[in-house]
């Protein structure tokens, strides 16, 4: 499965693409907002710091609107993918820009069926909102299963790009479901290194290594 980091500060991705473990960004309106700047300065930044797809989310809400900006947003770097939201007008533009071989990621997908049709739009990518679901007292997970199995039946190139994962539990469970991706912030990233025994068993090694130095 591969990771991407959700998120709009250039310095988390920095110290999360350090690790080797990052393979791609996922931004939105929401996050180029708290990071303070403007979107295409911290688009031409995250670009410069991974080497791998880079979301970025189209404004408008129809259809010639969110073509335009994401052809535009398709010339600023060979790794930007255009985000549409999961609505008619969201798939039309995203069957004209993937036909021009332009790739889309649909967001805000809360179901199967709109699943569905994002891919025979074409989607690179499809991101189905776990914590989101969840938070509305609905699986989560089950949908990325659905998607998965969905996919596998017809062959669709297009990959499910969990999203709206809250804590590394999310992530084990995405991996077993067959999620292609999974996007998380820095602070679950960093979550995924620690367990407790880990710890512990560390500070044993190294206290028996002193105590056999002498």
């Amino acid at each position: 499965m591969k990771f991407f980091l959700d998120t709009a500060i250039t310095s988390e991705l920095r110290q999360g693409v350090a690790t080797g473990l990052v393979d791609g960004v996922t931004t939105n309106p929401t996050l180029i907002v708290q990071s303070g700047r403007k979107l295409d300065d911290v688009v031409r930044e995250i670009t410069e710091i991974v080497d791998g797809p880079i979301s970025v989310e189209t404004l408008s809400t129809d259809a010639e609107g969110m073509y335009t900006e994401g052809k535009k947003f398709a010339t600023m770097h060979k790794n930007i993918v255009v985000k549409c939201p999961l609505t008619e007008a969201g798939l039309t533009a995203t069957k004209r820009l993937s036909k021009e071989g332009i790739r889309v990621n649909v967001t805000l997908c809360f179901s199967a069926n709109q699943a569905l049709l994002a891919a025979k739009a074409g989607a690179a990518y499809i991101s189905p909102f776990v914590g989101r679901l969840d938070d509305n007292g609905q699986d989560g997970m089950q949908l990325i299963r659905d998607i998965v199995q969905i996919y596998k039946n017809y062959s669709f190139k297009t990959e499910v790009l969990a999203a709206s994962l809250r804590h590394p539990i999310h992530i084990h469970q995405c991996a077993l479901a067959g999620a292609h991706v999974g996007t998380f912030p820095f602070k679950v990233f960093q979550q995924l290194f620690k367990h407790p025994l880990t710890d512990i068993g560390l500070e044993k090694f190294l206290s028996d290594w002193k105590k056999a130095q002498g």
